[in-house]
């Protein structure tokens, strides 16, 4: 005759040292690589919060003059673009390349705020400008 309560308690099955541990290293891993993929997304939140600096925008604004003079100027960003370019300075560079009033402009844009003033962008681009008084190349003496 067999003793049934024996029976149930020695087959019951518990879990092994190995595989608690093999849990708990499933655990872990997945643990760390949400922590990873969470710490990614807020550096990615970060970085959309700063302005994009580039050179296109003095590029649009001066493309949009109907005469360009020959000379080196610089303009802070924050006075054409707004409080968030602030310590942002371009400067840009009008050359006659022909004769026929085409212009070379070209742009850098400087971090101000910096102890060495690191170029951000840079660009350069021709710009057809027929109303533009004498160049250079046009026989100009005058300096601006």
């Amino acid at each position: 005759m067999k003793i049934r309560r024996f029976q149930n308690q020695s087959s019951r099955r518990a879990f092994t040292l190995l595989e608690v541990m093999i849990a708990i290293v499933a655990f872990c891993t997945a643990s760390f690589a949400i922590l990873a993929l969470v710490s990614t997304s807020l550096g990615n939140a970060r970085a959309l919060q700063r302005p994009m600096v580039d050179a296109g925008a003095i590029a649009g604004w001066l493309a949009s003059t109907n005469a360009l003079v020959e000379g080196e100027e610089s303009a802070e960003l924050s006075e054409m673009l707004g409080d968030a370019y602030k310590g942002y300075v371009c400067t840009y560079d009008i050359q006659e390349v022909q004769t026929n009033k085409l212009f070379q402009l070209d742009f850098i844009v400087q971090d101000n705020n910096s102890y060495n003033k690191p170029v951000v962008s840079k660009m350069s681009i021709l710009l057809f400008r027929p109303n533009s008084p004498a160049g250079s190349l046009d026989g100009s003496t005058t300096a601006r």
